[in-house]
């Protein structure tokens, strides 16, 4: 018997797909953190800005293509498209891991592979999540949005541990050769899925992109949770920065130990996703605490004299971030018609790492110009501005 709190796992479409996907999850942040390790560490003199720039390059094209994006789950087959995307994906890791190996990466090279990584990852994600509607009932679409994010942070969580234990002994190029292998569970599992028991997928028309930005507009309650989300996630979401600044020039730890600080946020982050995974329906509510509740937890963490502290209060904001992502992500699909479920995903995915272009330089030149503990300053007031902005829509929203 599959506990309520899991009950997307009884359709085997969802239960294979997340079996899959929880593989790749794994690669996927193993490399995340051999990535920031090489740069940090291999090919910089512990230069933040230059992580920053990394993730400015990953992330900014999910803005720069959000209207082809979201038309693109829209408007193809979402199953065909994220095996494409995946398959694509392993195969710059396979490359960036053969460079690195080979001893010929430079910092010019990775700046290189994390765009093309992020020009694929913008297709692949709003494909993604709309693709979570075709596999389960709408009534167990946030508990399966729940359950998709369990099951990243869960890799999360494996991850970073394992790429801080095999950095030593595979090197970094090691990592990203693992991860390039990962893609196999995913694509696997796509390929084996029941296509004649997914639901059929309300297709919108092909012609129009800019569609989504005008239902978002038209839409009060859409525009002020994805203000809220690109708050925290421009200045807030800066993780690898926060985390590696700290762990290097402020605790002056080995690469085991930095991975560890990441496993220890992805507890709070998994135990946030399966809170939200119990609840019939995502709460707005949440929205303005989970992100009140991330401020402070930065605050805290800029604050704390030791390393094991730190820690700690990592998994809070692992619990408060995630409360507040996965809430905003149930709460923006289930309100949203499925016509234009594709394009709005993709606006939200530009507003979580759309901003990440002007958020990381900016926290890293702080973190190398002021201090690590003055960037997770700069994530806590993002996030209590979030939390007001939350607010003050609630309470117009009682008002009316």
């Amino acid at each position: 018997m599959i506990p309520d709190t899991f009950r997307s796992l009884r359709k085997f479409n969802y239960r294979l797909y997340a079996g899959g996907a929880f593989v790749s999850n794994v690669g996927t942040w193993m490399q995340r953190i051999a990535q920031d390790w090489l740069v940090l560490t291999q090919l910089t003199d512990h230069n933040a800005t230059a992580v920053g720039v990394v993730m400015s390059l990953q992330f900014g094209p999910q803005i720069v293509l959000m209207p082809w994006t979201g038309w693109a789950a829209d408007s193809f087959d979402r199953r065909k498209l994220l095996m494409f995307c995946q398959a694509l994906m392993g195969l710059l890791a396979l490359g960036l891991g053969l460079l690195t190996v080979r001893g010929m990466a430079r910092l010019e090279h990775v700046y290189f592979f994390a765009l093309m990584l992020g020009c694929v990852a913008a297709f692949e994600f709003p494909a993604r999540q709309a693709f979570v509607s075709e596999m389960v009932d709408e009534v167990d679409l946030s508990n399966a949005v729940a359950l998709n994010s369990s099951s990243f942070n869960a890799g999360r969580l494996i991850g970073p541990a394992a790429a801080g234990l095999l950095i030593p002994v595979l090197g970094t190029g090691g990592v990203f050769l693992v991860n390039a292998v990962s893609f196999a569970g995913v694509l696997a599992a796509l390929a084996n899925l029941r296509v004649h028991e997914l639901r059929a997928a309300v297709r919108g028309p092909r012609t129009r992109l800019l569609d989504g930005f005008r239902y978002v507009w038209a839409r009060p309650d859409l525009k002020a949770m994805l203000l809220m989300l690109f708050l925290v996630s421009t200045f807030g979401l800066n993780f690898p920065i926060f985390i590696s600044t700290m762990a290097v020039s402020v605790f002056h730890v080995g690469s085991d130990q930095f991975g560890l600080l990441t496993s220890l946020m992805a507890i709070g982050s998994v135990s946030g996703a399966l809170l939200s995974a119990q609840r019939d329906r995502p709460r707005p509510e949440l929205l303005w605490a989970g992100a009140g509740l991330f401020g402070l937890g930065c605050t805290l963490a800029a604050l704390m004299p030791v390393y094991v502290l730190f820690g700690l209060t990592l998994m809070l904001i692992g619990i408060s971030a995630q409360t507040f992502t996965t809430t905003i992500n149930g709460c923006v699909q289930m309100s949203t018609e499925p016509a234009m479920r594709g394009r709005v995903m993709a606006i939200l995915l530009a507003m979580a790492w759309g901003g990440t272009p002007i958020g990381a330089p900016l926290v890293g030149w702080v973190a190398d110009h002021l201090g690590a503990r003055w960037a997770l300053g700069v994530g806590a007031v993002a996030g209590l501005s979030a939390a007001l902005v939350g607010w003050r829509w609630l309470r117009r929203t009682t008002e009316a």
